[in-house]
């Protein structure tokens, strides 16, 4: 009989909904598996902490652990490897407060620019350590275990049908697509996500008395997860078979 697995969404640098999550979930253990859906730095004041303890995390806990990567990661890499400027430079995508996490300086104000030598840093990404960089190099583009698929962004279409990750010849497509198509119509075993935000999920899909309200979204068979934490939400979660819902609110 499989133990539980808890799907954990977006954390975007906000160690303390992390913690608090975390500490809300029942005793873990050797049966069970904590699946980390990525995006773990950007926006939030405390990337580097995130990332130092979701790489801590295996020692620190019975449960397997399963980091995912996210388009964020995703992002970093094409960054360090050959630079991105559409990507790091709107303030939206809060690389800054990435960069300053790692570099001990202060926390962005909201909209706030990068100073001259803050942004050539950021432009190269040369303030990741090499040891986060392959890291993030490393971790894998979706899980999947008796429970459901597990990705971050969704899954691509072939035609008319929704392909198995294991089908995807270009994987980063598991990172970065947004496609409607797949929150309304998907309806193979359950996919969890996280990178899109599920006030949106709910404002646009779904018949609710009260829209806006942040909360995991459900469709047909696709679940997700990004309640906004990093960026003025909070950060959730839900065990598996059970169904239970963990907030770090």
């Amino acid at each position: 009989m499989p133990g539980r697995t808890f799907v954990i969404g977006d954390i975007h640098g906000d160690v303390a909904h992390l913690w608090r999550l975390l500490a809300s979930f029942p005793e873990l253990t050797s049966r069970d598996t904590l699946v980390f859906l990525g995006d773990y730095l950007d926006r939030g004041p405390r990337s580097a902490e995130v990332i130092d303890y979701v790489r801590k995390l295996p020692r620190m806990t019975p449960a397997q652990v399963v980091a995912l990567r996210g388009n964020h990661e995703d992002a970093w890499l094409r960054v360090v490897k050959e630079g991105w400027d559409e990507f790091v430079l709107p303030p939206l995508n809060g690389c800054l407060a990435a960069y300053r996490s790692f570099v001990g300086g202060p926390i962005p104000q909201v909209g706030e620019e990068p100073l001259p030598h803050e942004l050539m840093m950021i432009q190269t990404g040369s303030f990741l350590p090499d040891d986060v960089v392959r890291w993030m190099e490393g971790l894998p583009y979706w899980f999947e275990d008796e429970q459901g698929i597990y990705v971050h962004s969704g899954l691509p279409r072939d035609g008319d049908r929704f392909m198995h990750p294991s089908e995807v010849k270009a994987p980063i497509s598991l990172l970065w697509c947004r496609d409607e198509a797949f929150f309304r119509d998907y309806d193979g075993k359950r996919v969890f996500f996280g990178h899109t935000l599920t006030d949106y999920l709910w404002q646009e899909l779904s018949a609710v008395p009260d829209p806006g309200v942040t909360r995991i979204w459900t469709g047909k068979s696709a679940i997700g997860l990004d309640t906004g934490c990093g960026h003025g939400g909070f950060l959730s979660a839900i065990e598996l078979p059970s169904t239970n819902i963990y907030d770090s609110v």
